[in-house]
């Protein structure tokens, strides 16, 4: 797939094609991209269940037609009952990565519809929740047809799931693991997505559904009390911004890795690249992930205890300082233990210009987990990415966020365009972030073909332990040979490798016309009219 799809009116781009779908068919009804986006981001919890979860986050990036772009964290904290005695007495010098103890933190992702659909209002957004919920609603209640993705993960992951969970009743509901094409239904998480449907996104925090999640966390023996999910809120912030090129770049804030994509971008501008093809583009790229990367690990945490804030490092003398350091032909140290993540990225543009760029995970493929009993919402495990030693940069600490590498980008460029793009991937997130849009606003590249060009990963991706340099084998092999010679670590993958993770983009031209196209490594489209 390397031809762009275009549409006049509105494009929505997700990593299922039926949530592609969802949100087209809320723009044919004239609702606004952020609505799109809501309705689009309740399916794809229901049709892409490894992926991600209403007991997940979601990070949001708004665009409106008429205005500045503005973040949605909605992000949740530690509970009350997660500290680090609780998990050293009990024997533990990590936070398990799966089970009641790695379901530790308060599922944002709701409260982040919540807050989008506010904004939404105010660009003259009406379509209420019961319009915007009714595709997921139908496909938990009737099902949905199992993906190869989810079956290939069901089957890696279940050894790790344990017993008491409800993962097992969940998704092996015959008992054994569901071939695709095969029907799945999910009954207990429609009547989930139906109670907030008609009660509204608070009632999932503060209302009889926030009761009955307490109750069923309480159950299965997670750290979080009704009493967190009570105190958690979306915050609505500016985002981080950048001039690289002509265009101004925009990303989350921290928690997140948002901050390493613009530096990474930013680096790469100061460097000497003539093609988008060669051995100079991946090199300097990845060097620059790495001159970005330790910048993230030395500095971002919960905003409420980083210091200095980010932007300082967005500062053109910075920036300069990261390029300086770059050799163009030899590879520097690189030595990391990485991040896992399991995530969705979404797009969507309207007729109106408003573009919106989201992400939705639940960290891990199917998070902890954790299935809660009553609810039927798979909880994330974001929290594994606390430590359990005081003085490092993220410990765990009751209402504390956890690191995020989840990172929805947007671009303005100074004629009139804008750009919505990103990808799931851990920490290849940033890394294939610059690969799209340096492919396709400095080398002019069409927005498929910039998504479906080889790519590469420095670090840990989901699915994957290792953090050498892996590339896809389509790229020729005097490039392969030449970044070995350069002291690279590399590790040649399959040609449409899911370890890449799934991207997406879209941009909107000054007539209207938007520009599209989805990673031909995941089940997705690129919906319009």
């Amino acid at each position: 797939m390397l031809n762009s799809v275009f549409a006049p009116h509105g494009m929505v781009v997700a990593p299922h094609h039926l949530a592609a779908e969802t949100g087209l068919s809320v723009l044919r009804e004239g609702g606004n991209a952020i609505e799109a986006m809501i309705a689009a981001a309740a399916t794809i919890a229901v049709v892409y269940p490894h992926m991600n979860s209403i007991g997940g986050d979601g990070f949001w990036l708004i665009s409106p037609a008429n205005g500045d772009p503005v973040a949605i964290d909605a992000c949740g904290g530690a509970g009350a009952g997660a500290t680090i005695e609780r998990y050293t007495e009990g024997g533990l010098d990590t936070v398990p990565s799966r089970g009641p103890l790695a379901a530790l933190t308060v599922a944002g992702a709701v409260s982040g519809w919540g807050a989008a659909q506010d904004i939404s209002a105010e660009l003259g957004g009406r379509l209420p929740l019961e319009r915007l919920l009714a595709d997921a609603i139908g496909y938990a209640n009737e099902g949905v047809a199992v993906t190869e993705s989810q079956v290939k993960n069901t089957t890696e992951k279940l050894p790790e799931m344990g017993p008491a969970t409800g993962f097992a009743e969940v998704y092996t509901p015959s008992g054994s693991v569901p071939s695709r094409g095969d029907l799945f239904r999910q009954p207990r998480l429609a009547a989930t997505l139906r109670r907030i449907s008609e009660a509204g996104t608070e009632d999932f925090y503060r209302g009889d559904l926030a009761r009955a999640i307490g109750a069923d966390l309480a159950a299965v023996g997670s750290p979080i009390r009704i009493e967190d999910m009570a105190a958690h809120v979306a915050i609505s912030k500016p985002p981080l911004s950048l001039r690289v090129g002509e265009a101004t770049l925009y990303n989350m804030p921290p928690p997140t890795q948002g901050l390493a994509s613009l530096l990474i971008l930013g680096t790469f501008d100061r460097l000497d690249c003539s093609d988008a093809e060669g051995f100079d583009f991946v090199h300097l790229l990845v060097e620059s992930s790495k001159q970005a990367f330790a910048i993230r690990d030395r500095y971002i945490t919960d905003p409420e205890f980083m210091y200095p804030p980010p932007e300082c490092f967005l500062d053109p003398s910075v920036i300069n300082g990261l390029a300086e350091v770059i050799d163009p032909a030899v590879a520097s140290e690189w030595r990391r233990g990485g991040t896992d993540s399991d995530t969705v990225w979404l797009g969507a543009i309207d007729a109106d210009g408003n573009a919106v760029s989201f992400i939705q995970s639940l960290y891990w493929e199917f998070g902890s987990g954790v299935v809660l009993p009553g609810t039927g919402i798979t909880w994330q495990n974001r929290g594994a990415s606390f430590s359990l030693c005081s003085d490092a940069l993220n410990p765990l600490q009751p209402g504390r966020k956890p690191f995020h590498t989840l990172n929805p980008a947007m671009a303005r460029f100074d004629d009139g365009r804008v750009m919505s793009y990103g990808t799931m991937g851990g920490e290849g997130q940033p890394q294939t972030q610059a690969a799209v849009f340096a492919r396709h606003a400095r080398f002019g590249m069409p927005v498929q073909a910039a998504i479906s060009e080889p790519r590469w990963l420095l670090g840990r991706t989901w699915g994957s332990d290792s953090t050498n340099l892996k590339i896809e084998s389509r790229f020729p092999v005097p490039v392969i040979d030449a970044l070995r010679a350069a002291g690279h670590d590399v590790e040649v993958v399959g040609p449409f490798s899911d370890l890449m993770g799934h991207a997406g983009a879209l941009v909107r031209r000054p007539d209207g016309v938007i520009e599209a196209g989805a990673d031909p490594r995941s089940d997705g489209a690129a919906a319009g009219y």
